[in-house]
């Protein structure tokens, strides 16, 4: 026990002075936002992005900041970023709309179970998985000692496997649907998805900065994602950027 406690009070003492200066970067970008310098804000915000100090209020704040000097893409990203932390942002959620109004951004397509199974979030499902899949194990073990078949019993583990089997599916689906661990926006500008990893392949689409594509493979500097309008096609990996960090 003495030695746990040390070895936090250790962390502690080692982190306070990093947590103290993000706090500073963080108050000085507000200060250069609120006076007009965008570019030296999304410099002050960038700076514990990069630190690993995320939130969905700092990514909200930067989204600002580049939706302020015109780079919708890296707005949008930021949005994006924003909603994945804290799904209920709905200042992130309004700008996240404007901003793609503004830029004409490209949307994926969400299949339907991922719209029916939306109203709750990947972490909502797999701690219902987890507690239904227990609670199933329990009643498991209750049958197994108990000297009659109870009757609820059974039906409530039936609930539970149930209940778990869903959860576990919906995190399935959102995980490797639109809005998954694969979803990037596209940063660049004028970015064309080819048929090929060359710049003089054919063109498939052409997606306006802030454009969704959901990123399947990747292959030296170039990606191949799924595309809005349900179209496959490759594009610089310089050209977008995860959503999630």
């Amino acid at each position: 026990m003495k030695v746990c406690a040390c070895f936090i009070a250790f962390l502690a003492v080692w982190a306070a002075p990093l947590l103290a200066q993000t706090d500073a970067e963080f108050a000085k970008a507000n200060q250069e936002y609120a006076q007009g310098h965008f570019k030296e804000a999304i410099a002050g915000y960038e700076a514990p992005v990069r630190a690993g100090q995320w939130s969905a209020n700092l990514f909200y704040d930067l989204g600002n900041a580049y939706f302020r000097v015109g780079d919708f893409g890296s707005a949008i990203l930021n949005y994006e970023r924003a909603l994945a932390l804290e799904r209920h942002h709905p200042e992130a959620t309004a700008n996240l709309q404007i901003a793609r109004d503004e830029a004409h951004a490209l949307e994926l397509q969400q299949s339907w179970p991922e719209r029916y199974l939306q109203f709750a979030s990947v972490n909502e499902y797999s701690i219902a998985a987890a507690i239904a899949f227990w609670l199933a194990v329990f009643a498991i073990v209750m049958l197994i000692v108990a000297r009659r078949r109870s009757a609820p019993l059974i039906a409530t583990l039936i609930f539970c496997l149930l209940v778990s089997a869903v959860a576990v599916y919906a995190v399935y689906t959102l995980e490797r649907g639109s809005n998954g661990s694969a979803l990037a926006i596209v940063t660049g500008k004028n970015v064309q998805a080819r048929l090929a990893t060359a710049d003089t392949a054919n063109s498939v689409l052409a997606l306006p900065s802030g454009s969704e594509v959901k990123i399947l493979s990747t292959r030296g500097d170039w990606i191949y994602a799924a595309l809005p309008n349900n179209l496959r096609g490759w594009i610089p990996a310089k050209d977008a950027q995860q959503v999630r960090l």
